[in-house]
């Protein structure tokens, strides 16, 4: 029997016509493969109708997956309390047999598609499945990629209506030979409390052969949520395939002299002021975390994938968070997950306002001095808990460029790392390969004892990406390499470190420094102020800083503070070349040019200290 006439024998006839109306055999013969295994009481087809949106949130409710607060437009949904995070344990890429990927967690192919298919036979009986459809990038552009969303959660379906752009008519106009990315996710069993129940099951399967994405037994959004962070390991393995590049960076719009606008992306590790960056009150978000990036007429082009924010909101706070402490607490449509929740209203950990000491949160019934079966104290809301939330309610959002299917020129990238003792707190790479290498591909970040207990443990992390690696690493890096030369017009590539102590530990950078360096770099894309070459980059001078820093901040900024902040740390800065080298030189197929370039910086060095001694004053460098 052909696929639509299993569909039509599936499906009532409204949500049959709605499938047929889209001309896309392989469309038609997943879902029909599909429906028939995971066994639904019901199906919904999603249209790109505000109606059928609605039917969905609708839908959250009545299954009570979320509840409604107080603030109109605002809800609640809880995971179950070990369902809170990624499930790194049992998440792989799936490869074929013998195949290994260094930094990638996989598993053999075949045998994980046998265990996945017999976790989610009959898997939805007594449920209804949401058949919805999206595409990542803006809708008819350049970016656009169409997807498949199949999930028995109403709530993963509200969420990606928020987070990304409905893609209906598109996959109607884009016809037969489309290729699109598939996600297949079942909560599983709930409990009483409308949470994922079998946890052991769990499952989060990656199967880049197939451009499909398999998850059941959880419902945390990262876990859950196929376009997100589970997309972003098939587009990484497309984007290298087919030479362009899918990046965990922000896009951001950095305003210039006289109405200037310069795009920048920014790829930071966890902890490392990513957020903080693109949320500068006086900048303009496009996006806060997933960018495509493509050469399009020898210029770099970038574009946000998602249209939404899936954020975490442990320690938003009106001084610190000012634009999303406004978002947060405006009538618009946003999804709180695993908040304490006190008479409809929402409370976070570090929000800067007293919380009750009673309420329902990820518990369930919770109270000040709660413990949990391993007696570990309960807080009134998880670590990990997240709002959900369309770009377009927040005031500084560059809506224009969000949806532009040209995208933006990106006029400079930068690499965020965390450390108490190297990197300067910016500096601007002397070209493409130096900046990839030294700057991007030798990205580190340490450790917090918020995080781990254990603090200033450093973790090697390239391009901020390492936890969503689905390709060797050796060929994501090629392919970076190799991106740059198809341009006729470069991006500049500026690395920061917002986190540098003196020998007592003191901060040498206050939080809104970065809001100066964002101005110098945007100053340099255009070539309107010097710098100082230094072995490892250029540096500001300190005239420039000054004069940003009374017209930015309206603060004095002293010799002495420059000197501190852009000494050049030669020990520490060799040691680092020593760690990079030493973690790239136990891999195969890593790009020549990476030991070249770093071979090259540590000559530059030792010349230098020669000269100069292990700490030297980047006013040393000026007059050379």
């Amino acid at each position: 029997m052909e696929p639509l006439e299993r569909l039509e024998k599936l499906l009532d006839k409204e949500q049959f016509e709605k499938i047929k109306a889209i001309d896309n055999p392989q469309l038609h013969a997943f879902l029909a493969d599909w429906i028939e295994w995971l066994g639904p009481d019901r199906v919904f087809v999603c249209t790109d109708s505000e109606e059928d949106e609605r039917y969905v949130k609708w839908k959250a409710l009545y299954y009570e997956e979320e509840k409604m607060l107080e603030t109109p437009n605002h809800t609640v949904h809880y995971d179950n309390y070990y369902d809170q995070a990624r499930d790194k344990a049992n998440t792989a890429v799936l490869v074929p047999k013998g195949k290994k990927l260094p930094y990638v967690d996989t598993k053999d192919r075949e045998e994980s598609l046998k265990e996945i298919r017999e976790l989610m036979k009959g898997v939805m009986k007594g449920k209804e499945l949401f058949v919805c459809f999206f595409v990542l990038g803006p809708k008819n552009s350049i970016f656009t990629i169409p997807a498949v969303q199949l999930t028995d959660s109403a709530y993963v379906a509200h969420s990606e209506f928020l987070l990304y752009r409905k893609g209906y008519e598109d996959f109607k106009r884009l016809g037969r030979n489309t290729r699109f990315l598939r996600f297949i996710h079942s909560a599983g069993e709930l409990d009483e409390r409308k949470t994922s129940k079998n946890l052991d099951r769990r499952r989060v399967y990656i199967d880049v052969e197939g451009d499909t994405v398999y998850s059941v037994n959880t419902q945390y959004g990262g876990n859950s949520i196929g376009l997100k962070k589970l997309a972003f390991r098939l587009t990484i393995k497309r984007a290298v395939e087919e030479g362009w590049l899918s990046e965990h960076m922000f896009l951001m719009r950095v305003n210039g002299p006289h109405g200037r606008k310069t795009y920048f992306t920014g790829a930071y590790p966890s902890m490392c002021g990513k957020t903080s960056t693109a949320m500068i009150s006086w900048e303009n978000i496009v996006g806060d975390d997933l960018t495509f990036i493509l050469p399009v007429n020898g210029i770099a082009r970038g574009a946000n994938v998602e249209k939404g924010v899936f954020g975490i909101i442990e320690g938003i706070n009106p001084e610190d968070d000012p634009i999303i402490w406004q978002v947060l607490h405006s009538p618009v449509e946003i999804i709180f997950s695993n908040v304490l929740v006190k008479d409809g209203k929402p409370y976070w950990n570090g929000m800067g306002i007293e919380i009750p000491d009673e309420g329902e949160n990820h518990s369930g019934k919770w109270w000040k001095g709660k413990k949990d079966k391993e007696g570990k104290e309960i807080p009134p809301s998880h670590k990990n808990a997240r709002f959900t939330v369309s770009l377009e309610h927040f005031p500084n959002a560059d809506l224009e460029a969000l949806e532009n299917p040209c995208g933006v020129e990106i006029g400079g990238m930068i690499f965020g790392g965390r450390d108490k003792d190297t990197w300067p707190p910016v500096r601007e790479a002397f070209n493409w390969e130096h900046g990839v290498i030294t700057m991007g591909a030798s990205l580190e970040s340490e450790t917090t004892a918020a995080t781990l207990g254990k603090e200033g443990i450093r973790e090697f992390n390239p391009m901020a990406i390492l936890d969503f690696m689905s390709v060797h690493l050796g060929d994501y890096l090629r392919n970076y390499l190799e991106f740059g030369r198809k341009l006729k017009k470069i991006p500049k590539i500026f690395a920061v470190n917002y986190f540098l102590r003196d020998e007592k530990g003191n901060w040498l950078n206050h939080k809104l420094d970065k809001a100066v360096w964002l101005k110098w770099m945007e100053l340099r894309v255009h070539g309107d102020v010097d710098a100082i070459e230094t072995p490892i980059g250029y540096i500001p001078k300190y005239e420039d800083l000054r004069r940003l820093f009374k017209e930015v901040l309206n603060k004095e900024y002293t010799r002495e503070a420059y000197e501190k902040q852009f000494t050049v740390r030669v020990p520490e800065l060799l040691a680092k070349i020593e760690r990079i080298e030493g973690i790239y030189g136990k891999l195969e197929d890593v790009p020549k040019e990476l030991f070249q370039v770093l071979g090259e910086e540590r000559k530059r060095l030792l010349e230098a200290r020669e000269k100069y001694g292990d700490y030297i004053s980047p006013f040393a460098f000026e007059g050379s």
